[in-house]
């Protein structure tokens, strides 16, 4: 069994990992409660970004306009996305919403693999300027990206918080997640707001593709099959709550990171996503079978 001192460092890149995900699973909630839809392209559009970002910079861009490109890019696709599925697919079951995103997953996927090809053996990554500063905890690095990864977590959660319950956006991609039908009749733009909910969350995968290829490596299938983590940690939540979205995202990145140094379970660490999903629904589900029970009685 490693000393404790063989888990510290992990337990500073799974706080900035989580955070990350975070980033992706409040995103996947929001939309799915303005839309109904499960974004499974969430890796994808955010991979793509950063490759195309990678590019820039590798022609000679400066970097601030390759990052903004990578944002611009992801909201753009998913805007597009939403604008012209959102509508057919508001009418259809909840399973065909649940799996109409993996089509743009795989075209997304497709194009990375024809135009990034990783046969000429050229390495590919981002460094962001905050990885060359940051402070020591003891005897522990931590560098300014894996603060901001965690930083970006939380803050998304806090203003995403505010944003639904005080703004008048907010109140109306609430009142669509309790019943899309009266909220139409009440007046409400339901267009524009699933615009903004689509448009949100393409912005949020752009910045979370940029962090992952910084923090975990610049490569299309690792990035774009990232989003089972954090779609794990919006299930665990029951695509509800953002809170616990945010804490389920914090473990998921925690335990994948703290089983590296034990040898016996590294190369089990990337089911963690799956086996934290599987074990929170079985609970949940037992809960209510529980409270169903007692009801009866």
């Amino acid at each position: 069994m490693p000393s404790w001192l063989d888990f510290e460092p992990f337990i500073v890149s799974g706080l900035a990992l989580g955070g990350v995900y975070a980033l992706s699973g409040v995103g996947t909630v929001v939309l799915y409660q303005a839309t109904g839809v499960v974004y499974l392209a969430f890796g994808a559009v955010g991979a793509m970004g950063a490759l195309i970002a990678w590019s820039l910079t590798n022609a000679g861009a400066p970097d601030w306009l390759a990052w903004l490109v990578c944002v611009l890019f992801s909201g753009a696709v998913t805007l597009a996305y939403g604008m012209v599925f959102g509508p057919p697919l508001a009418r259809r079951g909840p399973l065909v919403k649940a799996v109409a995103t993996l089509g743009l997953t795989l075209v997304l996927f497709g194009l990375m693999d024809l135009l990034w090809t990783a046969s000429g053996g050229q390495s590919r990554a981002i460094t962001l300027p905050t990885d060359n500063g940051g402070f020591t905890v003891g005897e522990i690095q931590v560098t300014w990206t894996q603060v901001i990864g965690l930083a970006a977590g939380i803050v998304l959660v806090v203003v995403t918080g505010l944003f639904l319950h005080y703004t008048k956006l907010g109140t109306a991609m609430r009142a669509m997640a309790n019943d899309r039908e009266i909220t139409a009749t009440l007046g409400v733009p339901i267009r524009r707001v699933e615009a903004a909910a689509w448009l949100g969350c393409g912005v949020i995968a752009g910045i979370a593709g940029l962090l992952l290829a910084d923090l975990v490596a610049l490569d299309a299938t690792t990035l774009t099959f990232l989003v089972i983590s954090s779609l794990a940690a919006a299930l665990i939540a029951q695509l509800r709550s953002i809170t616990l979205t945010f804490v389920a995202a914090i473990a998921i990145g925690l335990i994948h990171d703290l089983l590296t140094p034990i040898q016996a379970l590294s190369n089990y660490r990337d089911m963690t996503p799956f086996v934290l999903a599987a074990a929170a629904l079985l609970v949940l589900s037992r809960h209510q079978v529980i409270l169903a029970s007692r009801e009866e009685l």
